[in-house]
């Protein structure tokens, strides 16, 4: 018999635990270095960045797309000493969000191609790709999630997660990934998400897939 993967608890942010808050605007080196640190070797940064400059490029490319995106949007969150960072895109007009403003939007469309140089359109295809299979209705997109190594197998990750799955859990909202590792998977589907869409980058390079988790009911 197949048995599916046992899902962990995710608890109240307000309950004992790590600390986690909202990040802030003095937080932004902090998420950049942390989420560098933590994804410098991953298959997605081998694929998506030029060695010429890579640790650079992905420096800025975690300053932009989820510091300044998630602070500017209050869409990140982190543990008090910033080891652990997630930051979400989340549904349109959700309480307690903000719009993205122009000038991050500005800078992310002018900037996110030149970080990634000739990768660009690849890039490009392949996010559209995960776009067109995520959910068609509401629903809260991880955007980034990182731990530096040294803080890793503490909880760390389930810390800066459970904000908002607890919040999809109560408002009946989905939540969905895109990642690139089957470890991810598994790791996802620790915590109630499943595949939805198993597919490859678009230079057929990486295997891709899109997970969405449909919340779980609180009795």
């Amino acid at each position: 018999m197949t048995h599916g993967p046992t899902i962990r608890r995710i608890d109240d942010p307000d309950e004992p635990g790590p600390d986690v808050r909202p990040a802030e605007q003095r937080d932004v080196p902090r998420i950049a270095a942390t989420l560098s640190v933590a994804l410098a070797d991953s298959r997605w940064t081998r694929w998506a960045l030029p060695d010429d400059g890579r640790m650079q490029r992905l420096t800025r490319l975690h300053e932009l797309d989820a510091a300044h995106r998630g602070v500017s949007t209050g869409t990140a969150w982190v543990t008090e000493d910033r080891d652990a960072v997630a930051v979400w895109e989340p549904p349109p007009g959700a309480p307690g969000t903000r719009p993205m403003p122009d000038d991050v939007r500005t800078t992310l469309a002018r900037e996110l191609p030149y970080l990634s140089a000739h990768r660009a359109r690849v890039v490009a295809e392949t996010e559209a790709l995960v776009n067109a299979a995520l959910p068609d209705r509401p629903h809260w997109r991880l955007r980034h999630l990182g731990v530096r190594p040294s803080a890793r197998r503490k909880g760390l990750a389930a810390a800066v997660l459970a904000p908002v799955l607890v919040r999809c859990d109560t408002e009946k909202t989905p939540a969905a990934a895109a990642v690139f590792g089957w470890a991810n998977v598994r790791f996802f589907r620790g915590f109630g998400f499943q595949v939805i869409e198993t597919t490859r980058t678009s230079d057929d390079e990486l295997p891709l897939w899109v997970l969405v988790r449909e919340p779980l009911s609180l009795s």
